[in-house]
């Protein structure tokens, strides 16, 4: 059973570019920095997932992937990674339901300090996950958590509150994450306002958003990345901290989830814009 999103990985095309922009809007350092099978990787473990920068480095299959995907796609989403209980028994499961993928296999990170990280990853096939690359991941293997990225600045973030993917046809992707995944679908909602329908599929304590225009027949086009929300505990210090660090940062506003007060930064992160959320506002 899918318990939690595990870890959001974006491909980019600088690492130490990324992880400088990542570490300054999310004011956390990376836990992690290394790589193999040429491809260099930036962890930022949060509380509820993990973020993973990633980008070409030097010769090896993996990072052909990566550069092959840079190159046809430019930066942004490479995997939506859900922890599973048992991936091998997921994976078969998702089989019958009409996701096939590969079973699981052990995947290695070498830190630039020597230490090794492994665990064990089974990935679903984009033609049957509508173009979004779906892994399933196994609980370290130490039954130990990965530590938490530590806290570098002022109104950091504090946990993923969704990740938002676009789809021209929401019905597919209920079929795809709610009858097959069996995400917990919490909310559908159309707003002919906005010219918007809506999927909310919660995943632990995270969100994976699905938005579908109103406007145009469902077809068969793959679905694509929308961006990432992140949590903050204080809108006004998260703003404040962003302005000087140099991010171009919109006024805070209502949020349209009652009791909720956002911020957009425009620009300046690899992958962006993002969404910052202080939930629980004051009216």
């Amino acid at each position: 059973m899918i318990t939690q999103i595990d870890h959001i990985a974006l491909a980019v095309h600088d690492l130490d570019s990324a992880m400088d922009a990542y570490q300054r809007m999310l004011g956390l350092e990376p836990n992690w920095i290394g790589g193999d099978g040429g491809a260099r990787h930036a962890w930022f473990q949060l509380p509820n997932m993990a973020l993973d920068l990633i980008s070409p480095s030097g010769e090896g299959a993996f990072g052909g992937v990566i550069r092959t995907h840079l190159e046809a796609h430019g930066e942004g989403l490479w995997a939506l990674a859900f922890t599973s209980d048992n991936a091998a028994a997921d994976q078969a499961l998702m089989a019958r339901r009409g996701l096939s993928g590969t079973g699981p296999s052990s995947t290695r990170s070498t830190h630039d300090d020597g230490r090794k990280r492994d665990w064990n990853i089974s990935a679903l096939k984009g033609e049957d996950t509508a173009g979004i690359n779906i892994l399933l991941v196994d609980p370290p293997r130490d039954g130990q958590a990965w530590p938490l990225s530590a806290v570098v600045a002022p109104g950091p973030v504090t946990e993923l509150d969704h990740i938002v993917i676009r789809t021209p046809n929401p019905d597919r992707a209920l079929g795809i994450y709610g009858a097959k995944l069996g995400l917990d679908l919490r909310l559908d909602r159309s707003n002919t306002d906005w010219g918007v329908r809506q999927l909310f599929f919660r995943c632990g304590t995270g969100i994976v958003e699905f938005g579908a225009s109103l406007k145009h027949p469902a077809s068969d086009a793959a679905d694509s990345y929308g961006g990432l929300a992140w949590r903050v505990a204080d809108a006004d210090a998260a703003r404040e901290r962003l302005l000087t660090a140099g991010f171009d940062v919109s006024d805070i506003r209502t949020g349209r989830k009652p009791g909720t007060r956002v911020l957009t930064v425009r620009s300046g992160v690899p992958a962006g814009p993002a969404l910052l959320i202080e939930q629980n506002a004051p009216a």
